[in-house]
């Protein structure tokens, strides 16, 4: 008996719900294996063009519950009308619930043209359709299905191999693997007793485990090199600087004196003082008195430190540009680097489409006129003689979730990463937790350590195999020392290669979809 319509909305409904439960910070992952499964139930009997409308349907509430923040980021700190700022993450729902009804789109196709190979077909539509997503329109790869294991160390190690593309594969294989089963259960309460289709889940069960095996066995390797590991001692200060306070100036004296005495408690001597992104509300280059103040800070630790700062650049004809950098220091003090950010935010740091879009300008309170940076992807740790060949990547913000731009900075030499942020924007929502769970897979997949300071939280500590080594409370001041291992060993093979096992996922889809199309008729 096929589905009715109100039961179709229903199980719609229930994809969409329990999307949001699967990521940060209700961390209840194992929901993600049988999210999927309601929709594919509803999906019984339609023609492709009737699924991908149910599935845009359960994409946009699905990333509606995921990403309200977009909402307090607006609303609360860009001073957007409550109305306009719903309207606009509605709109940005509706947009990446595309993805959700393509993939629904090309299931039915599937379904209907190969459905005995739909184990392999389905996952290898999701992960082209998430890789498409992390490029399309600048990209926004936000919780991606693979990033809801975060915390299932074994099963997240096939990062070194395929990226956290690899652990949405093995996630929508899940789903699809157990959608078949309960099928074949509700089809034996006929008269006829169907067979079993073994091929679905024998596939799962194989590679499953195996990326389990495997999984354990780098974790394994892992505790081994940290074995024979050089470590660094690392401090990072969280100064929880309001975001309504901390480009006025009025309050850059206090800021200084939080980030002063928070670094002080850090202690000295340490291989790397860190503060987060933007974390001096003035140009560092340009205004002497306040600059002096930061280096009375290298002068006391006798430590290098790290630090974001805007920097002021011009064009030829004289018109001014920012940057979004981080600066290097060492103790003596020298500087030794400066990271500006590639990857810029949408409507944050630029208006797209500035000619068509320029109310925006006007409407949206704190965008910058910024522009990428250039030049290396890393940063040498310090001129001494014992780490003049340490080489640290820092994806700043919004860079640590896009997996090939950290990849890289590892395939230039980074021997570890740091990330700085400003999750301020965010509030008390979930954001800051879903940030800080997509680091966990830079970490992975390049099996490099990573320190993470944030202005307000969460800041803390990431070993080469994920496993998150300290965490702080967001909306705190805090000082936090620690160490993470560098690495000097092989790069992996998603260091070296990147995304070729996306790009797998991609040629598949294509002979799928091609055949069905080949072997159906098309769908009205």
């Amino acid at each position: 008996m096929q589905p009715t319509s109100l039961t179709r909305l229903i199980a719609v409904g229930l994809t969409g719900l329990i999307h949001p439960l699967c990521f940060p910070h209700f961390d209840l992952g194992w929901l993600a294996w049988v999210v999927l499964v309601p929709l594919h139930w509803s999906l019984t009997g339609l023609p492709a063009r009737k699924a991908f409308r149910y599935g845009w349907l359960a994409g946009t509430i699905a990333f509606a519950g995921t990403i309200p923040w977009v909402i307090t980021a607006m609303n609360q700190f860009g001073q957007v009308p409550l109305i306009i700022s719903t309207l606009l993450m509605l709109l940005l729902a509706i947009y990446l619930g595309i993805f959700v009804g393509s993939y629904a789109w090309g299931f039915a196709r599937m379904h209907q043209g190969y459905p005995s190979w739909l184990w392999l077909g389905a996952p290898s539509l999701w992960v082209a359709l998430e890789y498409l997503r992390t490029y399309a329109l600048s990209g926004f790869p936000w919780t991606l299905l693979g990033y809801s294991q975060y915390q299932w160390l074994p099963v997240i190690q096939v990062s070194d191999l395929a990226g956290v593309y690899g652990v949405s594969f093995l996630v929508v294989m899940g789903n699809v693997t157990i959608t078949s089963t309960l099928n074949w259960i509700r089809a034996t309460q006929g008269e006829c007793l169907p067979s079993f289709s073994w091929r679905p889940a024998l596939a799962f069960v194989v590679i499953l485990s195996t990326s389990l095996a495997y999984g354990q066995w780098q974790i394994n390797q892992q505790a081994i090199l940290d074995q024979s590991a050089k470590f660094l001692s690392i401090g990072l200060v969280q100064a929880n600087i309001s975001q309504d306070k901390k480009w006025n100036k009025t309050y850059i004296d206090e800021t200084l004196k939080r980030y002063t005495t928070l670094s002080q408690q850090t202690g000295k001597n340490l291989d790397l003082l860190i503060w987060p992104e933007a974390a001096t509300p003035f140009f560092f280059e340009k205004e002497l008195a306040y600059q002096k103040i930061v280096l009375s800070v290298l002068k006391d630790s006798q430590s290098p430190l790290l630090f974001g700062s805007p920097t002021l650049r011009f064009e030829p004809d004289g018109n001014p540009y920012l940057l979004n950098s981080a600066y290097m220091l060492s103790p003596e003090p020298i500087l030794t680097g400066r990271y500006a950010k590639r990857h810029l935010v949408p409507f944050g740091e630029y208006v797209p489409l500035k000619s068509m879009l320029f109310f925006l300008e006007k409407l949206v309170v704190g965008i910058g006129d910024f522009k990428p940076g250039q030049g290396p992807l890393t940063l040498p740790l310090s001129p001494s003689s014992d780490k003049k060949n340490v080489l640290l990547g820092v994806p700043i913000c919004f860079e640590i979730i896009f997996p090939d731009l950290v990849r890289q900075m590892a395939k230039e030499g980074a021997n570890f990463l740091v990330t700085l942020t400003n999750d301020a924007w965010f509030g008390d929502s979930s954001a800051p937790y879903q940030h800080f769970s997509m680091a966990v897979f830079r970490a992975v997949e390049n099996h490099l350590a990573i320190a993470r300071v944030a202005n307000t939280g969460i800041s803390g500590f990431i070993a080469p195999d994920g496993r998150i080594l300290s965490e702080t409370p967001i909306f705190t001041q805090q000082a936090v020392t620690g160490s993470i291992p560098l690495r000097t060993s092989t790069p992996t093979i998603y260091t070296q290669h990147g995304d070729a096992f996306s790009w797998g996922c991609v040629i598949l889809t294509g002979f799928f979809l091609i055949a069905c199309r080949r072997q159906t008729s098309p769908q009205r």
